[in-house]
């Protein structure tokens, strides 16, 4: 079993801001695969698929950002998971350029109170993708907690084909360190 996990914040109020680029991406891959029933469970939105006769289980924790780690430990001793192994947490990274990703198997939170509080329940060794979301043209949290900009909004569908491709082959092809060859490289910048 694997759990594709995607931060963010709930609400109308947050649903195209940039901090919530991991809900963004679980969303791409739900439409992708075409599942529309999400349910409560977990202190999450949850849904299923199974993708090469594994389960796979699409995770938006429900906690708001801070508190992260409270739904992903549910699920984990629920099902007796293996973070190292069997959960992927795709996330916002403002010091990464917009678009860029970058596929780490284990560190640190790089300040990101979304993964502080999951480590603070689960420990750094967990895959995780960080979507880069720019420089912060002002306030970081005025940054992370605004909406995307035309020029962004404008290479967001390309992006997210770009993240769902790479989630899609570390759930088929589990070749990880192949996968960080190909997926973590610089973009060209956007126009």
């Amino acid at each position: 079993m694997k759990v594709v996990i995607g931060l963010g914040n709930p609400g109308k109020k947050y649903e195209r801001t940039r901090h919530n680029m991991g809900f963004i991406a679980v969303d791409s891959l739900r439409k992708k695969f075409n599942l529309n029933d999400e349910r409560e469970k977990f202190q999450a939105l949850v849904s299923e698929k199974n993708i090469d006769g594994e389960k796979v289980i699409f995770f938006k924790p429900q906690t708001f950002m801070n508190l992260s780690g409270n739904a992903v430990i549910e699920i984990i001793n629920f099902y007796k998971l293996d973070p190292k192994k069997d959960i992927i947490v795709i996330y916002d990274d403002m010091d990464l350029p917009f678009g860029d990703i970058r596929i780490r198997e284990k560190g640190s939170s790089g300040g990101h109170n979304g993964i502080k509080s999951i480590i603070s329940h689960i420990g750094e060794e967990f895959v995780r993708i960080k979507c880069g979301i720019g420089e912060k043209e002002k306030d970081a949290i005025e940054h992370v907690l605004g909406e995307f900009n035309q020029t962004e909004q404008k290479n967001l569908d390309e992006i997210l084909e770009n993240i769902d491709n790479c989630i899609i082959e570390m759930l088929t092809v589990q070749n990880l360190y192949r996968i960080m060859q190909k997926y973590n490289k610089k973009k060209e910048k956007l126009k």
